[in-house]
C-alpha cells in the first residue's frame, strides 16, 4: 500500500538504508530504558555525529552533511519506523541548525554548526514560557544589554531537549515596549552561571524526550550572541522559520496514521474472535478502509507540501493546513487502530498505545490547531 514519494530518488534511497539501519541499531534496543530514563542516551548524538546524520541539510562548510530538507524527512521516517518518539533530532537538526544557518553571521554559522553538527552540542530553542504559549508575543524573558554583555533573565518551559541541551536559542525581549518588534533570538550556553535546568517534565506520551524547565538567573552572554547580530529581528525570524517545524509535525503525524495502519492490520489478520480473524469482521474492514483512505490523502497532501518546500515554495496558510489537519486526521486515525486493538491497545507493551499517546501533543505544539485555523483564515 506504500506508494514512492515524488521527491525520493536514488541518493536519498541510498541514505535512506543508512538511517535505517542506524535507527534500527541504536533505537530500537534501546527504546524501553529510555523511557524509564526521561531521555536518550547522550552517547547517542555523537555516535550520529559520527555517521553524519546531524544536521543533514546545512552546508559542508559549516560542517553539514551538504543534503536538503528531503533528508531530513527520511531520517525522521526512519525513526519513528522504529518506534522511537525520544531522540530530538528534529528539533535539532530541522530547527535549531536552521535558525543558525538562516541568521546568524558567517562567524556565528562558523563557530556553532559545526559543533552541532559533529554531536558536541545538543540544540534546543526555549520559546514557550509558563505564561506564554503559541502568543509569542507574550514572552517575558528579558536580555538586558550591560556594555559588551547581555544579562538574561527568565524561565521557559516545555523545552525540548532541554535536559541535555549544551546550545539554547532564547526568544526574548531586548525591548519591553516595542511589543514584537522588541523581541530578539539570543544564544544560551549551558555552561555559562546562571542557567538552570528545571525537572524533566512527566508528559502523557514522548516519554523518552528530555522536555524539561530552564531558568535563566541573570545569565551573561556576550554581545556576539545575538544571532545575526541586529536586535529586534526575533519575532520575524521566527515567523519565518515556524513553517519548518508545522511541516516537521505533519511528517511525524502521517508517519503515525500509517504505522497505526501497518500495526492494526497485522494484529487484526492474527487475532481471533468467535472462531475468525478480527479482520474478517465487516466493521473491522470498513473502519480500515476508512484509515487507509485518510492515511494515504495525507500523506499525498504532505508529499505536495515537501516538495513545495524543497523548491522553495511552501506558503504559510498551507503548512498550517497541513499541521492541523494530518495531526487532528492522525488522532482519529489511530484512536480508530487503538479501538480494533480491544483491550490490548490499551497495554503500552503495543505500539499502537504508544503511538496514540505520542500523537496527541502533535496537535498542540508548534502553534496549536487552532492557531492554525485562525492563520488560515486571515488568507480567505
Amino acid at each position: 500500500m506504500t506508494q514512492q514519494s515524488p521527491w525520493m530518488d536514488p541518493d536519498l534511497a541510498a541514505f535512506r538504508d543508512l538511517a535505517r539501519t542506524f535507527c534500527e541499531k541504536e533505537l530500537t534496543p534501546n527504546t524501553e530504558r529510555w523511557i524509564a530514563d526521561k531521555q536518550v542516551d547522550r552517547g547517542l548524538w555523537t555516535k550520529a555525529g559520527e555517521v553524519g546524520l546531524l544536521c543533514l541539510s546545512i552546508p559542508e562548510e559549516y560542517g553539514g552533511g551538504g543534503g536538503t530538507f528531503a533528508h531530513e524527512v527520511v531520517l525522521l521516517e526512519e525513526q519513528n519506523r522504529a518506534g522511537d518518539s525520544g531522540w530530538g533530532v528534529s528539533l535539532h537538526n530541522g530547527i535549531v541548525a536552521h535558525y543558525v544557518l538562516a541568521y546568524g553571521t558567517e562567524e556565528q554559522k562558523h563557530a556553532w554548526l559545526p559543533k552541532l553538527a559533529s554531536g558536541e552540542w545538543v540544540g534546543a530553542i526555549a520559546m514557550t514560557e509558563p505564561g506564554a504559549g503559541s502568543d509569542l508575543q507574550g514572552v517575558k524573558t528579558k536580555a538586558v544589554r550591560d556594555g559588551d554583555e547581555y544579562v538574561v533573565t527568565g524561565a521557559k518551559t516545555f523545552i525540548t531537549n532541554g535536559g541535555q541541551c549544551d546550545f539554547v536559542i532564547v526568544v526574548t525581549k531586548t525591548d519591553p515596549t516595542k511589543g514584537a518588534e522588541g523581541t530578539s533570538l539570543v544564544i544560551v550556553e549551558a555552561d555559562r552561571p546562571g542557567f538552570r535546568r528545571g525537572r524533566v517534565l512527566d508528559k502523557i506520551g514522548l516519554k523518552a524526550q528530555d522536555t524539561a524547565e530552564l531558568f535563566f538567573d541573570d545569565v551573561r552572554v556576550p554581545v556576539g550572541n545575538l544571532l545575526g547580530g541586529v536586535e529586534g529581528q526575533g519575532f520575524v525570524h521566527l515567523m519565518q522559520q515556524l513553517p519548518q517545524e508545522r511541516l516537521i509535525i505533519g511528517i511525524s503525524s502521517v508517519m503515525a496514521m500509517e504505522l497505526a495502519l501497518e500495526q492494526t492490520l497485522r494484529y487484526t489478520k492474527e487475532r481471533q474472535a468467535f472462531g475468525r480473524p478480527v479482520f474478517a469482521f465487516q466493521n473491522t474492514k470498513f473502519t480500515l478502509a476508512e484509515v487507509a483512505t485518510e492515511a494515504r490523502i495525507a500523506r499525498v497532501f504532505l508529499d505536495d507540501c515537501i516538495a513545495k518546500h524543497l523548491r522553495g515554495e511552501l506558503d504559510i496558510p498551507t503548512v498550517a493546513m497541513l499541521k492541523w489537519w494530518t495531526s487532528d486526521r492522525a488522532m482519529k486515525a489511530v484512536d480508530e487502530c487503538l479501538q480494533l486493538h480491544g483491550g490490548y491497545g490499551y497495554m503500552n507493551e503495543y505500539p499502537i498505545a504508544r503511538i496514540y499517546a505520542d500523537q496527541r501533543v502533535q496537535r498542540i505544539y508548534g502553534g496549536t490547531n487552532e492557531i492554525m485555523k485562525e492563520i488560515i483564515s486571515r488568507s480567505l
